[in-house]
Order: structure tokens, then sequence, then C-alpha cells
């Protein structure tokens, strides 16, 4: 086992015994044979691309099939091997109609041609053989570019498996994942193909992300502020964690007039936002924060839990029995809901005490996303025309458990008071209860949503820079960026699409970056490494 996927990965440099994350060495190595897979089937598609010879269950099957090799998503044998069969059979079915298409194509050996074993164990066994240091390069820095388009490629197929659930799809995310997967079993492609290869990434990230808020925005209606309680009251309950809007919708659905209140977890915080979704009387609030509280968290809820998607720690003992995954997300032993029909989590809740009294801790207001804040963005141009607004900060990103991450809280609490402060993504749980006040009515702390919503702070300052007649590299605005897992990492290839410099990295940079990309990524987009908020805020402000 090898993998060092994740910001969280064992010294910073790979797990080698089991993950960090909880992942076994058997379940790596199903995910390396899987990806493998992935690998030929995606060389038989981009060949059938050529042809005009595509299958859309395939395509919509490997993102989906890539989405659960995330770190925290699927730890669960039984989906893996169901995955690695179903991937033969469409690879081969592909291959079948592209060779009919045009008899002088031909197939390479490897991951097109290879079978995996009829057992479980003896894909364990397989997938030894094609874990990430197999991949063919010579060159460090190519496998680097290599390792970083495949971790770029599980954030696209996660943010393009969000959207196509909302009804929104475009064939070119799925043409370059094919591309960029089949590439990785080349050996002919220069380090400049490669740079190439991981901007695309970063191309085919954006619309992804453009696709996803689009079908948010489409269906639940574009966010507006909205103060959320962070509390609970009376009565039964279920705690909804993760990502998906589509699932919060149909639970909700489904509760109406059983009373039982609803209430987010995480990431799902953001939704209270959605004007269909807080129409919901029994979508209550917020119960707990992210990452570094969860076990105490979900074994304090006296409720049924669902996640629906990554960004679940090792489920524990405590309250496993009442916990429940749909979407992709997998745990050995925990109850999968397939179909959206979550009479199995009523159930539970109706069965479970919920809370015996009212307790309410304070609110928070979310629902700043690009429509929003754009709505008032004369007040905003004026207060920087003004003097008002000196700088904007987008601190945003993911959180983790790993020592470091006190930089953001310290960094928001030290920025300036006539700065403002933009946020988006779980990061934002180490200080999204500050109370940093106003400027001229503007909110000092804004929160634009989940990590699948970045792709509307990149238009707040896409808009703002039209509005001042700049680039966004002109504007008084820096990004302060924590990551965690891939997809993080595709989003930061789609800001180096876009050109922004000057971003701060951190708490550490990925161990699949060498330091020669390193240096290439600081000489053309003056990347760089966090290090104190101090230190940071006098550079950026002088």
């Amino acid at each position: 086992m090898f993998c060092y996927q994740c910001e969280q990965t064992f010294k910073g440099t790979g797990c080698t015994i089991q993950g960090v994350c909880g992942k076994q060495p058997d379940i790596a190595a199903l995910q390396d044979l899987l990806l493998y897979l992935l690998m030929g089937l995606s060389h038989v598609a981009h060949e059938g691309r050529k042809l005009n010879v595509t299958d859309q269950k395939l395509n919509l099957f490997t993102v989906q099939a890539a989405f659960s090799t995330l770190t925290n998503v699927d730890f669960d044998s039984t989906r893996f091997f169901d995955l690695i069969n179903e991937a033969v059979v469409l690879r081969d079915a592909l291959k079948r109609r592209v060779v009919k298409a045009d008899k002088n194509v031909k197939f390479p050996d490897g991951p097109v041609t290879f079978m995996p074993a009829a057992k479980v164990q003896k894909m364990v066994a397989q997938g030894e053989k094609f874990g990430i240091k197999t991949y063919p390069a010579d060159n460090p820095d190519i496998l680097s570019l290599k390792h970083t388009v495949l971790y770029g490629i599980k954030g696209v197929s996660a943010y393009a498996d969000h959207a196509q659930i909302l009804g929104k799809e475009d064939d070119s995310v799925y043409a370059y994942v094919h591309e960029g997967l089949a590439a990785i079993q080349k050996d002919d492609l220069s380090l400049q193909d490669w740079l190439d290869l991981t901007l695309r990434c970063g191309k085919a990230a954006l619309k992804a992300m453009e696709l996803l808020d689009a079908g948010n925005t489409q269906i639940y209606g574009h966010p507006v502020p909205t103060k959320v309680t962070l509390g609970y009251k009376k009565g039964k309950a279920i705690l909804v964690s993760g990502h998906d809007l589509k699932d919060l919708e149909e639970l909700l659905k489904q509760t109406q007039g059983k009373g039982i209140n609803i209430y987010t977890h995480g990431e799902m915080l953001s939704t209270h936002g959605y004007p269909k979704l807080k129409a919901y009387k029994h979508f209550y609030g917020q119960f707990g924060t992210a990452w570094q509280n969860q076990i105490k968290e979900f074994a304090d809820f006296p409720g049924a839990i669902l996640m629906t998607t990554n960004c679940i720690q090792r489920p524990q003992k405590s309250y496993q029995d009442n916990l429940f995954t749909s979407g992709m997300v997998g745990w050995p032993n925990i109850e999968h809901i397939s179909d959206l029909n979550f009479t199995p989590v009523i159930d539970k809740a109706l069965s479970l005490p919920g809370f015996t009294k009212d307790k309410t801790i304070g609110e928070v207001t979310v629902g700043f996303a690009r429509n929003a804040v754009l709505n008032v963005a004369d007040t905003v141009i004026d207060a920087v025309k003004s003097g008002a607004i000196r700088h904007f900060f987008l601190v945003a990103g993911c959180d983790g458990a790993k020592p470091g991450r006190n930089y953001y809280t310290e960094f928001v609490e030290k920025v300036p008071r006539d700065c403002v402060v933009l946020t988006c993504a779980c990061g934002k749980y180490r200080f999204f209860d500050k109370d940093l006040g106003d400027i001229g009515g503007i909110p000092r702390l804004l929160d634009a949503g989940q990590c699948n919503d970045s792709y509307s702070s990149i238009q707040i300052a896409s808009a703002l820079a039209d509005a001042f007649d700049v680039g966004i590299n002109e504007l008084p605005l820096s990004l302060i960026i924590s990551w965690y897992e891939q997809k993080a990492v595709c989003v930061l290839l789609a800001l180096l699409h876009l050109g922004i410099k000057d971003i701060r990295l951190g708490p550490t940079l990925p161990a699949f970056i060498t330091p020669n990309i390193l240096n290439t990524l600081v000489k053309l987009y003056d990347i760089k490494p966090i290090t104190t908020p101090d230190e940071d805020l006098a550079a950026i402000l002088k």
C-alpha cells in the first residue's frame, strides 16, 4: 500500500501500512485495481470519441467510480468488487463497438485487456501490482504531474457526479476525464505535455463546478442571506452531513408531518440559504461543526444520522447503529440507501429519543453566494473606492484533523477591520461563528457556501474584476487556501487555469508535488506556502 493523495498523509510523505483516514491495505489495493481498469476503459472511450462512438452509461460510470476512490468516501470491499467487474463489462462492450466502427483500431495490452480475478482476495493481490508508483515514468516530475492529474480528475469526477444527479452534464468533462486517465499509462508524453494536461484538468474542473452551480441554483433557487440557529429543539431528530442537496430535499419531503426535525452538520450548513429548502418548516438548524469534532458530535446526537457524500471520519461503534449512508459513500456494516427511499432512516429516528429540551448556542448567517453578493455590488464597489474596504481575503478550502489548521482561525481574527473575509468549504468551521462586524452594512465575514460552491466565489471575483475594469490579479483580493482532499486539488487547478496568482496554500504542501514542479508553479503563478498569520498579512497588505 502507498497513498499520498490527501494532506493528512502519514508524516506528510505517504501512508504505507494503513491510511490515516482509516483505509485498510485491501481497500487501497482494490482502489488501485479499479483505477487501473478505469485507465483501460478510458483509453477505449478516448479512441471511441474520435469515431463518434460513445456510451453515456460508461461516461457516468467513469466519474462515479473515480469518485469512489476519494479520501473518506468508500471503504466497502463488496462495492469495489462490483465496480471492478462493471468496469470490465463496459470497457469490453465499448471496445467491440469501436472495432466495429473501424477495424483498423488496435488496442494495446495492459489495462485495455486486463481481466480481474473472480474473487475479492485475488483481486486484492492483483491490485497490489498496480499502485500509483507503477505508472510508467522515468522522470519523477512527470510522475508527479501524473499523480496531480489523477487527483484532479478524482475531484472533477466528484463535482461531475453531483451535477449529473441534478440533470447537468457536459461531454467535454467526460472527454477530459477519459483523456487524462488514459494518458497516465502512456510513456511518450513530455513534461510540457503533462503541464498542459494539468492545466486542462483545471478547465474541466471549472466546467464541472459551473454545471453543479447551475443545477443547485436552477432547482433550489439562488441562496439568500439567512440566519441559522446553532443548537436544537425538543423532539425527534435526523442529522444530515455531507454535500448533496438532492438527498436533503428528498429527506425533507419524506419527513413532512412526521414530527421529526432535520438538522445540518458540516458542509450542509449552507443549504439553509436555498429558498426551496428553507421553506420546509421542520428544517431547523445546524448541530455541530465539522471534521475536528465530528466523532464526538455524531456520538452525542440522539437521532438518526445520514451521511450523503465524503468527509466522514471512521465511524465509531457508539453511533454506528444510528448511521446511514447514501450517494457514493460506503462503509462496511453501515446501511446504504441507494434509491433515495429514506424510510430506514426515518424509522430509526422515530425509535430514538431525540432531544429532550431546547438549546440555542447562537446563530450564524449563510447565503452570501454570487447572486446575493453581486446584488449589492454597487455598495461594495463604492466602499472600495472610498477606502472603507481596503482588501478582500478569500479564506477557503478543507478542514482536517492534523495540527496546524489553527492558522486559519488566527488569520481571520487578525484581518484588519477595514478588510472583508469571503469563505467557503469546510475549512470555515475554524472561524465560521466569529462576529467580525460589518463595514457600512456589508458583513466582514461572508459565507459563500460549500466546497461545491467554489464556482460562486470565482464568479464574485470575476464580476468585481469586470466592474473595476481590471484583471482578477489586480483586485485587492488575496486567496488563502487550505486543502485536504481531491476536490480541493481540482479547485486549485481551476484557479491556475484561470491564471490566478499569488495563492497561499497550506497547512502543508502536497507530497505528490516534486521540488521542480513546485518551482515551476512558483515561477508561473507565484504560489507559495503559508507562513504565520502575522507574516502573511504583513506581506499582503504592505
